[in-house]
């Protein structure tokens, strides 16, 4: 973008939302925190010497998105400029945004995303490969927003249709609390919400400024009774039990173990593997994905 196109761009948006001065400082906020916890290496930049900024610098994040540094400048000031589903498209690559803080970024900006379904950045090709050659044991990629980044077809089918949903509901904890369909195949549900909301508390301590988080928690808190009465409890937990037990609606009873293998910083994506315990289990995965392979079943009226 030209210092010309800038400065048109700095004009005074059209809108009068009275939200949208709000929206424009979370926005920045957002950013500039997404831009912080990237490191150059991750960008394939050069680290350099004398780097006291914590992350990307911003014109590094302006050459990575190809936008003008003066305009990038004025975004994270919360200017009052008009931003592009393209810029915003080429911003989110830079950045690495997953699927949700995606989404935030383009509700924030007030624009429709040309792209709903596009791929995360934070998933690579390989780890996709990886969840295809697990089956039929389930697997996904999961952030510690409980976001579902990636998964494989078993675990697509594990507790609900999960490719039938939007991207922005594609969330464990928020399933857990809001689906029926999910709900239904926990066996254990109230032990294992408890423990998803204590946790995500835990997890929150360290995002408690980034608008993403914050974002879903009052989602959680709006849509869900149940989970604004565990939320006021302040519960607090990092361990958990590593045997599942599901209910699958068309083979049974599932009762697996699930390991968590991190594919970056711990407080970043991770792989999550779901593996039988028992041999019967192990059947009812293979009948699991044969159906899958088959295609899924008709839905009910009224199914989440």
């Amino acid at each position: 973008m030209t210092e010309a196109t800038a400065r048109h761009a700095a004009e005074p948006a059209a809108s009068r939302d009275p939200g949208a001065e709000v929206r424009r400082n979370e926005l920045a906020a957002f950013l500039r925190s997404r831009r912080e916890r990237i490191s150059p290496e991750q960008a394939g930049l050069a680290r350099g010497r004398r780097r006291r900024t914590p992350g990307l610098r911003r014109e590094e994040v302006a050459h990575l998105a190809a936008v003008g540094v003066t305009w990038y400048t004025w975004l994270e000031q919360a200017r009052d400029i008009r931003v592009s589903a393209q810029v915003l498209d080429s911003l989110a690559r830079a950045l690495m945004l997953d699927h949700s803080e995606r989404f935030h970024l383009f509700a924030l900006a007030g624009t429709a995303d040309p792209h709903p379904d596009a791929e995360c950045a934070g998933v690579s090709e390989s780890l996709r490969t990886m969840l295809r050659q697990l089956e039929p044991f389930p697997a996904c990629v999961q952030n510690s927003r409980y976001d579902i980044l990636a998964h494989n077809r078993t675990y697509g089918q594990l507790m609900c249709d999960l490719d039938a949903l939007p991207q922005e509901d594609r969330n464990c904890i928020l399933l857990a609390f809001t689906s029926a369909a999910w709900s239904a195949s926990l066996v254990n549900r109230d032990e294992v919400v408890r423990s998803m909301a204590a946790k995500f508390r835990a997890s929150m301590a360290e995002h408690l400024a980034e608008p993403a988080w914050k974002a879903m928690l009052k989602r959680l808190q709006d849509e869900s009774p149940e989970f604004r009465d565990l939320w006021a409890r302040h519960e607090v937990v990092r361990a958990t039990t590593r045997t599942w037990v599901f209910r699958q609606s068309r083979v049974g009873l599932l009762r697996m173990q699930y390991t968590a293998l991190w594919t970056g910083p711990n407080s970043g994506p991770r792989l999550l593997t779901y593996t039988p315990e028992d041999e019967e289990t192990r059947e009812r995965l293979h009948r699991l994905h044969e159906l899958v392979l088959a295609g899924p079943p008709p839905r009910s009226a009224g199914e989440v």
